[in-house]
């Protein structure tokens, strides 16, 4: 696994475990889902993501989108 795949396989559970939460437990859990969705928008523009530094540090190697 790279680091890309990594990244979207992460935001992609942060996307779900937040519409289930919003569904089953409380409807403002649904501010996860827009805050990685903010997350994703701005790595896209910027090529910076928090949460590729954090799997890098983890040693997760480097993929073509986050370097």
């Amino acid at each position: 696994m790279n680091l890309d795949r990594a990244v979207l396989g992460f935001a992609g559970v942060v996307v779900l475990a937040s519409a289930i939460l919003s569904v089953t437990v409380n409807p403002w859990w649904i501010a996860l889902t827009i805050f990685a969705g903010l997350n994703m928008l701005q790595a896209s523009i910027t090529g910076f993501c928090p949460a590729a530094m954090v799997f890098r540090a983890f040693g997760v190697r480097s993929g073509c989108a986050f370097r």
